[in-house]
């Protein structure tokens, strides 16, 4: 067996051409995965991935907020690679819940996970409003261009906040790390510009407390940026 370390770009370029269309289950018009499917496809493939949820205080598998909402936290790890994600406890009607039961925590979890294995690239395409993976589609004649939407990418800003303390030196890692590993998602400047301006509060912080981690953030987006087509 070969020693060689797997890549991030191995396992995406594996797990995102991946037809999950018969496996996805829909819900007040939202598209959900069957955890137990994306879980067994990824053992198919990487047998050896694991995952980890977030444990709080007094057992508590979640993260709760002032406001008495919760979020669940979910760790994939692959090898030497790792991927974080993580979703709010809401209701049928996707509405952040306040003192989440178990059953809610739970749903949420599993939901979590999959999202989690979207960041490797097992039915990414689902998050991104595609209908199938790209690998799998047909060339289409159309009249006339349209315009790509922005790709939706969630900020890592309450999940860094609350993990770690907001402004430190901790924090500015953690949000620095999230930050690059979300933008990497981004297909457009349009959609990259977008979720620039949807952490203005965050990089803010950072500029004023660790300018040069801000100015070395800056610099790899510019990187990522370059990389992107135009809209």
């Amino acid at each position: 067996m070969s020693n060689k370390e797997i890549t991030y770009k191995e396992v995406w370029d594996n797990l995102s051409k991946i037809d999950c269309s018969d496996k996805i289950e829909k819900k007040m018009n939202l598209s959900y995965l069957s955890w137990a499917w994306a879980w067994g496809v990824l053992q198919e493939h990487y047998p050896q991935a694991q995952y980890l949820f977030y444990q709080g205080e007094s057992d508590v598998p979640y993260v709760q907020y002032p406001d008495g909402t919760a979020e669940v936290r979910c760790r994939v790890s692959i090898d030497n690679l790792t991927r974080e994600m993580t979703l709010s406890v809401m209701d049928y009607k996707n509405n952040a819940v306040q003192n989440p039961n178990s059953r809610q925590v739970n749903d949420t979890k599993m939901r979590c996970l999959v999202k989690c294995l979207a960041m490797y690239g097992l039915g990414h395409y689902i998050y991104a409003g595609e209908d199938v993976p790209s690998a799998d589609k047909e060339p289409v004649k159309k009249e006339k261009p349209v315009k790509e939407e922005p790709t939706p990418v969630e900020t890592p800003t309450e999940d860094v906040e609350a993990d770690k303390g907001y402004g430190t030196e901790e924090w500015a890692e953690l949000f620095v790390k999230s930050f690059l590993d979300l933008a990497k998602l981004s297909k457009t400047k349009d959609a990259m510009t977008s979720y620039y301006k949807n952490n203005t509060k965050d990089l803010a912080t950072l500029r004023d407390n660790f300018p040069k981690m801000k100015t070395d953030l800056d610099s790899e987006l510019k990187t990522i940026v370059s990389n992107l087509k135009e809209d």
